[in-house]
């Protein structure tokens, strides 16, 4: 498939230490267009930045992990996402 680039819902609970300390967890399980992706194993996960009037915030976590079902995503947790507008996005599966 490749390329998504859409919203999706996360499934269960955060884990409210890693969001304590600023960080979003890894939720089990995303919805997306009315699919289910599980997380079987975590692979990795980096954090992306911007600079804004000379000082440099984390803008996206990203994680990327292989699904349930053998298939591997890309999801994007986005920081500055408006009140109201979706946090997680699928940027990649295939």
């Amino acid at each position: 498939m490749g390329f998504v680039g859409k919203p999706i819902t996360p499934e269960g609970a955060l884990e409210v230490a890693a969001l304590a300390q600023g960080e979003p967890s890894l939720p089990a399980a995303f919805t997306y267009d009315g699919e289910r992706l599980e997380v079987r194993e975590l692979r990795r996960s980096w954090r992306s930045t911007k600079d804004d009037r000379g000082d440099t915030y984390v803008k996206k976590h990203w994680f990327e992990f292989e699904t349930t079902d053998g298939r591997t995503a890309v999801v994007y947790f986005d920081r500055g996402a408006r009140k109201g507008a979706p946090h997680w996005y699928l940027y990649t599966l295939s």
